[in-house]
């Protein structure tokens, strides 16, 4: 039989010791005729003894504190193999315990009232029992100098033998004990401690699937963690990607890694430039010439958005948008001439600001056309969609011969609009190397359509002509 018993001494064993005052226990114990005897009910009174510790005794705390069982719920697994312990070695009381830096607790009890779950560390036979690596058998704590002081050898009737098997973990960390205990003092038969030492083996696998429980926990929360930051990554980069290609394009690129051009037969294309930015930037800080063109083109981007443009891209101080590719909208001609309005508005307002400080005066020269574009996404690398077709070049074309502070339109965009906006002819007009446009300029909205004298604000009237003519997403957002 491998356990230590141990028979009276005339020195106690050395071991670190600390000695504060802890109550003695008092009870009375009814003994059964037969067998196993119910226990006593435990009440508390001054009484210590040394307080041995591991070598490991810092690893072996880290690794209790790992398993988080110290003041966990009950569990039947290890009551049921508390109470068979007591079974087997035919002692009234049994238990579980795991010794942490303060105090030994109780995960599983037998013949122990509910409301005892903890005693200071000091005071318990398990303490001794942890720094060994076998089973420690005391056929009478009275009668040992360790344990004579005791606590549980204080109470009436006092408890006699203890024998505890240490919980020592494949690292060999003791961190607790499997316990019976007697009130008369007693031997084990070589069965009875096998079958201890078996039911500690059945405690640490126990504590062995808790473990892993934790781990597949812990493992399970990474996961989780990391789905959600790839998830918060993709969010980001499909946004960044909705920010650079209009939604459909990148939905498009998204599900199927790539977009297929697209020939669209009525297309209204803007161009704006910002008349005056050469001068400004000669005479403009760095970073106060970004700032500007960063607002006047985030004003030109929500304008836009709102009317449902597209951006295609900027170059340098001039901006390039489109309606009527990605949501093919029969208003698409009316739809940029209302954006193109407001843009002249903003950028009237935001040319004042400048003013009122001193810099240099800008004005916005606005060129629009309606025409058949093909469009698509170029690039691998720096994605980016692009339109192409005569009809982006003649948009070009009317800003390119407009007038600063005036809005240019083609013929054909005058065709559609003439209705509802006020243009001004200005006849034929011819460029080197290509052929002649009729040019109109767009002044607003006509009188009756308009809610304020500038013509750029439309009124309930006009909203009915324009639901008339195709649909409500203006009126909605208005």
């Amino acid at each position: 039989m491998h356990c230590a018993t141990v028979e009276p001494a005339d020195e106690p064993v050395s071991a670190t010791c600390r000695a504060p005052s802890t109550p003695q226990m008092n009870g009375v114990v009814d003994r059964s005729i037969s067998g196993r005897r119910d226990p006593p009910r435990f009440s508390v009174a001054e009484t210590s003894m040394p307080s041995p510790a591991p070598t490991n005794e810092a690893e072996r705390l880290a690794a209790l504190r790992a398993l988080d069982i110290v003041d966990s719920a009950p569990e039947v697994a290890y009551d049921e193999i508390a109470e068979l312990a007591a079974q087997l070695c035919s002692c009234p009381v049994s238990y579980i315990s795991f010794i942490d830096d303060e105090r030994r607790w109780l995960k599983a009890r037998y013949g122990l009232p509910a409301e005892v779950t903890d005693a200071p560390r000091e005071n318990a036979v398990c303490t001794t029992t942890i720094c060994g690596t076998e089973l420690l058998v005391v056929p009478d704590l009275k009668r040992d100098p360790r344990f004579e002081n005791s606590p549980m050898v204080s109470l009436k009737p006092s408890c006699r033998f203890y024998c505890g098997m240490p919980l020592i973990t494949d690292e060999g960390y003791a961190l607790g004990t499997l316990c019976v205990m007697d009130f008369e003092p007693r031997q084990l038969s070589f069965e009875q401690t096998e079958a201890l030492r078996m039911l500690s083996h059945q405690v640490l696998a126990q504590l062995e699937l808790r473990r892993k429980l934790i781990e597949d926990r812990q493992t399970i929360k990474q996961l989780e963690q990391a789905r959600l930051e790839a998830a918060a990554e993709r969010a980001r980069a499909e946004e960044l990607l909705h920010n650079v290609l209009p939604a459909p394009i990148a939905d498009e690129l998204t599900r199927r890694g790539r977009v297929q051009p697209k020939y669209t037969r009525s297309a209204t294309i803007l161009f704006a430039d910002i008349q005056g930015f050469t001068l400004l930037a000669e005479r403009t800080e760095p970073a106060r010439l970004i700032h500007l063109l960063d607002e006047y083109f985030s004003a030109l981007d929500e304008i836009g958005a709102r009317h449902g443009l597209e951006k295609v891209k900027t170059m340098g101080d001039a901006y390039m948008a489109v309606a009527g590719v990605v949501s093919p909208d029969r208003r698409h001609s009316i739809d940029v001439c209302l954006a193109a309005l407001e843009m002249r508005a903003q950028l009237d307002y935001l040319r004042a600001e400048c003013e009122a400080i001193g810099e240099h005066a800008l004005q916005l020269r606005i060129g629009i056309h309606t025409g058949p574009v093909i469009s698509g996404v170029v690039g691998n690398r720096r994605i980016t969609f692009d339109i192409w077709g005569d009809a982006v070049n003649t948009a070009w074309f009317m800003e390119a011969f407009g007038v600063a502070g005036r809005i240019n339109v083609s013929e054909t965009v005058a065709g559609h609009v003439h209705g509802l906006f006020d243009l001004e002819s200005r006849g034929s007009i011819e460029a080197k190397h290509a052929r002649a446009h009729q040019m109109f300029f767009l002044n607003g909205l006509k009188r009756e359509y308009s809610r304020n004298e500038d013509g750029n604000l439309p009124n309930d009237h006009f909203l009915s002509e324009y639901h008339r003519i195709g649909g409500s997403r203006l009126a909605h957002e208005r």
